[in-house]
């Protein structure tokens, strides 16, 4: 499980870990996934875009430059719908950030869009965001 950040709601931490993946943090299987954090604050967002009913949801983030790694900031997600880009719908839980950004290289190095596909959950009457980060295989 990712590191537990007190900031958020016990329900809003996010989840995720480095245990499914190998090598240069590969997911194993298609199946990976990470839920963000801190998405309590933009439910409002979430359920517009669920409303929309936009398909397909991926991320828009990029990586992080060495000054943001340097202060280990949080990677705000934002979600590309299609036609446009959201406003930020959470963050990569503390401790599996690396693994987003080892999958935006992949992706890079692949000739593919820095676009990891999500989808949007309901859980206990909250919006959820979870990351398919093993489509980057």
């Amino acid at each position: 499980m990712a590191t537990q950040d007190s900031e958020f709601d016990r329900n809003d931490r996010g989840l995720g870990t480095l245990k499914p993946y190998r090598g240069v943090l590969t997911p194993t299987t298609r199946r990976v996934r990470i839920r963000l954090a801190g998405s309590n604050p933009y439910q409002d967002e979430l359920r517009s875009i669920v409303e929309t009913g936009a398909t397909p949801l991926e991320t828009a983030i990029s990586r992080r430059s060495q000054q943001e790694e340097a202060i280990d900031a949080p990677i705000i997600v934002r979600l590309f719908t299609g036609s446009r880009v959201s406003g930020p719908v959470g963050s990569i839980p503390r401790g599996v950030e690396s693994a987003v950004d080892e999958a935006l290289s992949r992706l890079d190095r692949q000739g593919r869009k820095p676009r990891i596909p999500v989808e949007i959950i309901r859980k206990r009457g909250l919006y959820r965001v979870e990351v398919v980060i093993g489509e980057t295989r």
